[in-house]
C-alpha cells in the first residue's frame, strides 16, 4: 500500500477534515472555537484502566474501585474502562450496576470500554467473524449500564489490504446497527495489523460512513507508519484519543512522541473531548507514570491555549 503523501492528496486530506467539522462528526465532543470562549479547557483529561493494569494484575486495586481510585489519585473526572478486568462480568447486570453506582458516588463517567479478547472481526472465517460480532454485543449493552457512549474494538484479519477491509467494514456495519437505539459509539484504534495503517483505517472509515462509526487514534500504535501522519488521517472520524506514554526524559517530555506536535495535530481537527492517558512504561510505577502523563498534557494544553 502507498504510505507516501503527495501535496495533493495533502490539501485534499485536508479539505475533507475541514468538511468532517463542519458535519459535526465529533460525536460527544464539543466544536472548535465554543469551548475557548467559555473559558473551557481545549480539552478533558481522562484515565485508561490499562494504565494500571499491572496493579490490577496483582490485586492491588480492583475493577469496583477503578473510577473511585482514578478521581482521588489522579484528580480526574472520567475514564476509559478495559474490559480484561471484568471480562466474566461483562453480561452481569447487577455487578455492572455497582460499578456504575460506585462510578457516580465517585463523581467520575465512563467514556468507553476497551474491548479485547472477543475475536476478530475481520476473521475471513465467516462464521467465526460473526461469533465475534456477537461476542461484542454484549460490550454495547455493558458501555450503556455504565454510562459509556462507546466501545473500543480492534481491526484484525487476513488478506490483501482491499480484503481485509471488505470483512472488517461489514462486522463495523453490524456493530453499527446492533447499537440502534442505545447510542453506543463503535470506536476502531490502531492496534496492530493492517489498523496502525492511518490510510488504510481511514479508508475503512469511509467505506462505513455509519455516524456511530468512529477511531480512536492512539499515539503509539502506529508500529513503523508516521504517528503524526496517522493520527491526522484518524482524527477526523475521532470520538476518542488515547495519550500513550513509556518514558520522560528530564523536562517531563515523553520520549517517543512529541505531545506539541501531536496535541496541536489533535485540537487543529477541532476535538474538544477526552484524551485518555495510557501510560504503558515501566521505568516509573504505575501510579507515577500517569501522573507525568497528565502533568504534560496539561502543560501542553496551556501552551496551545495561548496559541490559539
Amino acid at each position: 500500500m502507498k504510505t507516501g503523501t503527495t501535496r495533493r492528496e495533502f490539501l485534499s486530506s485536508t479539505a475533507a477534515l475541514g468538511a468532517g467539522l463542519a458535519l459535526g462528526l465529533h460525536a460527544g465532543v464539543d466544536l472548535r472555537g465554543d469551548d475557548e470562549k467559555k473559558g473551557k479547557p481545549l480539552f478533558k483529561i481522562s484515565v485508561t484502566e490499562y494504565s494500571v493494569h499491572r496493579m490490577l494484575a496483582k490485586k492491588e486495586l480492583d475493577n469496583l474501585d477503578y473510577a473511585a481510585f482514578a478521581k482521588k489519585t489522579f484528580g480526574v473526572d472520567a475514564v476509559e474502562y478495559w474490559n480484561s478486568p471484568f471480562f466474566k462480568q461483562g453480561s452481569d447486570e447487577s455487578y455492572l450496576e455497582d460499578m456504575r453506582k460506585r462510578a457516580d458516588d465517585a463523581g467520575v463517567k465512563g467514556t468507553c470500554i476497551l474491548v479485547d479478547g472477543e475475536g476478530h472481526l475481520g476473521d475471513p472465517d465467516e462464521a467465526a467473524r460473526k461469533k465475534a460480532v456477537d461476542n461484542h454485543v454484549r460490550w454495547i449493552t455493558a458501555a450503556r449500564i455504565l454510562g459509556c457512549y462507546a466501545i473500543r474494538v480492534n481491526a484484525h484479519s487476513k488478506g490483501t489490504d482491499a480484503e481485509q477491509a471488505k470483512l472488517c467494514a461489514e462486522s463495523l456495519e453490524r456493530l453499527s446497527e446492533a447499537s440502534g437505539e442505545n447510542g453506543i459509539s463503535i470506536l476502531v484504534e490502531n492496534h496492530g495489523g493492517l489498523s496502525s495503517n492511518g490510510e488504510w483505517l481511514s479508508g475503512v472509515m469511509k467505506k462505513v460512513n455509519k455516524g456511530n462509526v468512529g477511531t480512536l487514534p492512539d499515539f503509539g500504535n502506529f508500529g513503523n507508519y508516521d504517528r503524526y501522519k496517522g493520527t491526522y488521517e484518524l482524527m477526523p472520524f475521532a470520538k476518542l484519543v488515547s495519550a500513550k506514554s513509556h518514558e520522560f526524559d528530564e523536562q517531563g517530555n515523553e520520549t517517543k512522541t512529541d505531545y506539541r506536535r501531536m496535541m496541536k495535530i489533535v485540537v487543529d481537527a477541532g476535538y474538544r473531548g477526552y484524551v485518555g492517558i495510557e501510560y504503558e512504561g515501566s521505568k516509573l510505577p504505575e501510579v507515577e507514570g500517569v501522573l507525568a502523563t497528565k502533568k504534560l498534557l496539561e502543560k501542553v494544553r496551556d501552551e496551545l491555549a495561548k496559541s490559539t
